[in-house]
């Protein structure tokens, strides 16, 4: 059993700092055991990004973002619509031949199956696409790629960044002067 789990309760799993690093490395570990080579990361803004960013640094391979949005109901806790932006950001021009799609989570796989979709239908070049997740819940329709952990009754997952969805810029000024 993993740190992670043991910080479990009531079906939220409350995650720090330290646990998601090593979390995103015990993943890269795991996709460079596979063997599996890819061209381009493209990742799932917001909660791909910060997973995306340190495997394009690991790897050295070029990063490319997508956004989408889906959980914008009831304080971002609930799932509404899949909204997925037109156009891809990147510098590397375009992206083509494997690409790891990496994000997060996947809760109920829609997005991931939607987005695998979109990117065959409107990307061409792209030859080959496997997904990444730290966060792999039973609830999903579908089984990404390469998951570091299987989450069979957890609700909701407390990543550490999400402090910040409290904050203003004022706050953090008011606090670090007390």
């Amino acid at each position: 059993m993993n740190d992670t789990t043991a910080n479990a309760e009531q079906g939220h799993l409350w995650v720090s700092w330290d646990e998601y690093h090593q979390a995103i490395e015990l993943l890269a570990k795991q996709v460079q055991a596979s063997g599996w080579e890819f061209d381009h990361i493209l990742c799932l803004a917001r909660g791909g990004l910060r997973p995306g960013d340190i495997f394009s640094r690991l790897f050295k391979r070029p990063l490319a973002i997508l956004s989408t949005s889906s959980y914008r109901e009831a304080n971002g806790m609930q799932r509404g619509t899949l909204e997925i932006a037109p156009h891809i950001t990147t510098t590397h021009h375009p992206i083509q031949g494997r690409v790891l799609l990496m994000d997060d989570l996947v809760d109920s796989g829609i997005t991931l199956q939607q987005v695998q979709q979109y990117l065959i239908a409107h990307n061409p070049a792209i030859t080959d696409i496997k997904t990444a997740v730290i966060w792999f819940k039973s609830s999903s329709v579908i089984t990404p790629d390469f998951y570091h952990h299987f989450l069979e009754n957890y609700t909701w997952i407390h990543q550490p960044f999400e402090a910040y969805d409290e904050l203003t810029p004022d706050l953090i000024i008011d606090n670090r002067s007390n």
